[in-house]
């Protein structure tokens, strides 16, 4: 066992045996906030209150009481969930080690940092220290209400309570707090962009990993939020009120079960399409009195404003994103027939909100044209059909961000990540091999099998080829992490250059590093000639 001092307090952590070999010390289930529970749900991370004597480290912390969208149930946990994890091969070395900062993601809905799905074997070993974090999520995390108890974004703010906890502490483990690096993906990887812009977030890290999430995406922020907590109420046996302290005080003295139960209701409830379940996201937020907001304006205004003046970051996704969520929608003969007969089925949410429907008709027709002529849509050609939604939710703002963080002459580093070998789990594991038969495809979320080990992954043999991908992808982000350059030197082979206008180069992340001109680049001109028409706020270059 071993002890280690922090502001509040004593912690007793262990050392543990690295599935790659060697060892490193491990503190879980470090509380960073107070537990937001009592008069305190809903409303921003409060300071913790130190303890007395040795607190064991030795166990997580409770998940966030959650709905999972993949698995389809309610993973029992607590709104007592404010916890974070710190793992290091070494907590006195010669020189502080960089830190790097993970945010799970889970669509905002789900997920936590432990170690069942985020253990940090891979990372520490290349000499970084590692903190995981839980967040808030849901209606706990995002609630708004437009009130001082309920302003929205409270997830997003434990988040900045859990990075200015480790800014404070972390030198207790070995870390450098002038050297810290966020990285997460999904909404981890919206979450970090978020951070990229809000004035909380400014001058808590020094680089930023943006993985298959970026918060100019439209699903990452919240329409209709009001309206959606009045159905919940409904659903929860409220007469109707347009007294949002009323709605308020009605969801504080719900047993936390009720509300999340509920919850995949509500789209059914609302007539919406029933995979639609993101209620609650990041707002805008109102200023009451001194509080601090994390976010105001639009999500597009990352494409005009620019980041954090002097922060590096990589940005990227996998080769078929959206290939997962064929499992979680609809069955497949539905989105088919969808498909051959609604051209809304090729509109992006962001036109829906946003342009009549004629001319959603138009594009929709536009989108179809494009990507499948006048061939019918069947079980065989469902690889177009799979790269439009890959395109919307993921690759689409992914360029553009890139190509906005580019134009304000700030270091970005642009990615496709495509290994595949038997670590990538999700095809087989939700059972769509037969949607693209024959391709060796890379999922959303394939790329943190390589990052991190978890309970799912067979054991570790160094002699196949997935290790070297395990090597060479810890390897880049903990070299961009200790020197903001994820190649600097020959040893990974090819080098990784940062996106500019003018070459746009990105690199292709597979058992060999492949650096290539800016993909797709016809394709993404035909998006953006939608956007430029209609929408020009979601385009880097106007």
């Amino acid at each position: 066992m071993v002890v280690v001092n922090v502001t509040e307090g004593a912690l007793e952590g262990e050392v543990l045996d690295n599935v790659i070999g060697g060892k490193y010390y491990s503190f879980k289930g470090i509380p960073y906030a107070a537990p937001p529970i009592g008069d305190l749900r809903f409303k921003p991370p409060q300071p913790l209150k130190p303890w007395s004597g040795v607190r064991s480290a030795l166990k997580h912390g409770p998940n966030c009481h959650q709905y999972d969208n993949l698995m389809k149930m309610v993973i029992p946990g607590s709104e007592d969930c404010l916890y974070l994890n710190v793992y290091t091969k070494d907590i006195k070395p010669s020189k502080p080690l960089p830190v790097m900062i993970f945010i799970h993601g889970g669509a905002f809905v789900s997920g936590s940092g432990d170690s069942d799905w985020y253990a940090p074997d891979f990372l520490v070993d290349k000499d970084v220290v590692l903190v995981t974090i839980n967040y808030r999520l849901e209606i706990l995390g995002f609630l708004c209400l437009d009130l001082e108890e309920a302003p929205g974004n409270a997830g997003m703010k434990d988040q900045v309570a859990a990075m200015r906890w480790v800014k404070k502490n972390i030198h207790n483990f070995g870390g450098d707090p002038e050297n810290i690096t966020i990285f997460g993906e999904s909404a981890g990887g919206a979450s970090v962009s978020f951070h990229l812009v809000s004035p909380m977030s400014k001058g808590l890290f020094k680089r930023a990993i943006v993985q298959s999430g970026n918060s100019n995406a439209g699903w990452t922020t919240a329409p209709f939020y009001k309206e959606k907590a009045r159905n919940l109420a409904r659903l929860l046996g409220k007469d109707d009120t347009d007294d949002d302290r009323e709605l308020l005080e009605f969801f504080k003295s719900q047993p936390i079960d009720n509300l999340i139960n509920k919850i995949p209701n509500i789209a059914f409830f609302e007539k919406e399409k029933p995979w639609i379940s993101l209620h609650w996201l990041i707002v805008s937020e109102t200023q009451f009195g001194n509080n601090e907001r994390f976010f105001t304006g639009k999500c597009t205004d990352i494409l005009s404003n620019g980041i954090h003046e002097g922060v590096e970051v990589i940005i990227g996704h996998t080769a078929d994103e959206a290939l997962m969520y064929f499992s979680t929608k609809r069955p497949l003969e539905e989105i088919i027939n969808a498909a051959n007969n609604y051209l809304e089925s090729f509109v992006s949410d962001e036109f829906a909100w946003n342009v009549s429907i004629p001319k959603q008709l138009e594009i929709g027709e536009k989108v179809k044209k494009y990507y499948f002529g006048n061939e019918k849509i069947t079980r065989e050609n469902l690889g177009p059909l799979v790269r439009i939604v890959s395109m919307v939710i993921f690759m689409y703002p992914a360029v553009q961000m890139v190509k906005a963080i580019a134009a304000k002459k700030s270091k970005v580093y642009f990615y496709q990540f495509n290994c595949h070998t038997e670590r990538n789990i999700f095809e087989k594991l939700l059972k769509i091999e037969h949607i693209l038969p024959g391709k060796k495809s890379v999922l959303h979320a394939d790329d943190l099998f390589y990052l991190f080990n978890t309970d799912l992954n067979e054991p570790i043999d160094k002699s196949k080829p997935s290790y070297k991908c395990i090597d060479t992808v810890s390897k880049l982000w903990t070299n961009f992490a200790k020197y903001g350059n994820p190649t600097p030197d020959d040893s990974l082979g090819d080098k990784w250059v940062p996106f500019t206008l003018e070459k746009q180069d990105y690199l292709e992340i597979n058992e060999k590093l492949l650096s290539r001109s800016f993909p797709d680049k016809e394709e993404i001109e035909f998006w953006e000639s939608l956007y430029r028409q209609d929408l020009p706020q979601y385009c880097a270059i106007k």
